[in-house]
């Protein structure tokens, strides 16, 4: 992702439904908000890390329908792997595709390395594309004032 890719940002982010089972995430509210959080949160995990969420992008056209990628969590040692599509979407495989290749990435490149995707009980659909791509349940914990399920590659 890039700076470019701002207003997508902010289309994404000020979702509702989209930010329904993100743990309290604040709903982005404009353009400057979602430029804040790029610079503050993405785009440094490019640099620090070597890894980050990257623009899922249509193949046919380049149109932004939402991000996948790692995210590097210094507090527990562990490469979180997250999605977030645009609603309209959702159900079409995008996340379970671009989930994989994720993953099939970071085994490579961070082999040996903790990779974690979590997601709350109540989200059926994240679940369904962390077993769908291979990782296997470890359990549950407790996030964001509720219980995600925890898997591991």
């Amino acid at each position: 992702m890039t700076e470019a890719d701002v207003v997508d940002l902010y289309l994404l982010n000020s979702s509702p439904n989209v930010m329904k089972y993100l743990g309290g995430e604040p709903i982005l509210s404009s353009p400057d908000q979602a430029l804040e959080v790029l610079r503050s949160r993405i785009l440094p995990q490019y640099s620090l890390y070597s890894v980050g969420r990257w623009a899922a992008l249509l193949r046919d056209g380049g149109t932004f329908i939402g991000y996948c990628g790692l995210k590097y969590l210094p507090e527990t040692v562990e490469y979180d792997l997250g999605y977030r599509f645009l609603e309209d979407y959702w159900g079409r495989g995008y996340a379970t595709e671009s989930a994989r290749a994720v993953l099939e990435y970071g085994r490579r490149r961070l082999a040996g390395k903790r990779i974690v995707g979590k997601a709350f009980l109540e989200n059926t659909a994240s679940i369904r594309v962390l077993e769908k791509i291979g990782m296997r349940s470890e359990g549950y914990e407790p996030y964001g004032g509720g219980t995600v399920a925890v898997y591991v590659e």
